[in-house]
């Protein structure tokens, strides 16, 4: 598992704690049910890190395996929905309103095939598990961003985020997930998640608009960027402006055919909620340049020519910084 996945799953745990941090929560599982999680979980805590960083393909299936019983078994537990495991190299996040959780993790065949394995728990009024697998078919998928999917054939991601939305009085949660792509490069995901007349998760949906945009798009069921395997992007939700930032990408080389040599540029797009949809913002933050200012592109290049990742950086800060601030009231003019 790479630092960027590590980095989100740090960030769920956090949050994860705060919210399991209640003692109405802790108190739902009994002092002997819980002696059984926490038994289960230090097997598991095993089983996780193999199958996560054990150097051999074998162990690491050999691992999963164990994982996936044994995980099944603890959950069977009464009321394991409260319980944290937060010693597990998974990510573990909740629903707003705690109606679920999900968990998702990461396999890896070898540096060509990664897999995203994942389960969603429901709560249930008496303790009982209610438990969907999630079955990832991203690699038999030609066009992901086309349709509705079941657990049963998911666009795996290993997610960092949930926001909750309400149309029409139904609820939306957003997940946002990391996706150890290919030898070359990763993606992000944006996807919808809601619960159908049987209360089954239905993954994607007309959710992603582009009615806005100059150029217009089809409406997606799910929203991606794939980029360079090292470059460092953002893809989250900010509470304040109640909008989830995209970084813009551009091919560093001048290829914009080939998506491994994507790269932040500075700029920001957006998509803010309306009307039971995420509408595209094609550049979020939009400043004129003062006398004597070059062109942002220009500094995305240092003296040799070549894209400066350090300056790129920057200028994410910069923007991000910027958007935080709220415009002071206008002054009254002197008579």
């Amino acid at each position: 598992m790479n630092k960027r996945i590590i980095k989100y799953l740090s960030a769920g745990c956090l949050v994860l704690s705060f919210l399991l941090s209640s003692p109405v929560l802790q108190a739902q599982i009994s002092a002997a049910d819980k002696a059984i999680l926490k038994k289960k979980e230090d097997s598991l805590k095993i089983f996780s890190a193999r199958m996560v960083f054990d150097s051999i393909t074998a162990n690491r299936f050999r691992s999963d395996s164990l994982f996936v019983r044994t995980f099944v078994r603890a959950l069977l537990t009464r009321n394991s929905f409260y319980y944290p495991f937060d010693s597990l190299n998974i990510s573990r996040l909740y629903a707003p309103d705690s109606s679920f959780r999900i968990f998702t993790w990461q396999m890896k065949k070898d540096e060509y095939v990664y897999m995203q394995k994942g389960a969603i728990q429901m709560q249930t009024k008496d303790g009982s598990l209610k438990l969907f697998p999630l079955f990832d078919a991203s690699m038999y998928t030609k066009n992901p961003m086309d349709s509705a999917r079941s657990a049963r054939n998911w666009i795996g991601a290993i997610y960092y985020r949930i926001i909750m939305k309400e149309y029409n009085g139904k609820k939306y949660y957003t997940l946002l997930g990391f996706d150890d792509y290919s030898v070359n490069s990763n993606k992000k995901w944006m996807e919808v998640l809601s619960f159908n007349e049987r209360q089954e998760p239905v993954f994607g949906g007309p959710f992603f608009s582009y009615k806005d945009d100059s150029v217009k798009k089809a409406v997606q069921s799910r929203f991606s960027i794939e980029y360079k395997k090292d470059a460092k992007t953002f893809l989250n939700y900010d509470p304040e402006m109640d909008i989830i930032l995209v970084d813009h990408l551009i091919s560093e080389s001048d290829e914009p055919e080939k998506k491994w040599t994507y790269i932040p540029d500075g700029d920001y797009e957006a998509f803010k909620w309306q009307n039971g949809q995420w509408v595209h913002v094609n550049k979020q933050f939009n400043q004129r340049l003062k006398d004597g200012e070059f062109p942002k592109e220009a500094l995305m290049l240092d003296d040799a020519g070549n894209v400066n990742e350090r300056q790129l950086e920057e200028a994410s800060k910069r923007n991000m910084e910027k958007a935080k601030k709220k415009p002071e009231p206008p002054k009254k003019k002197d008579n």
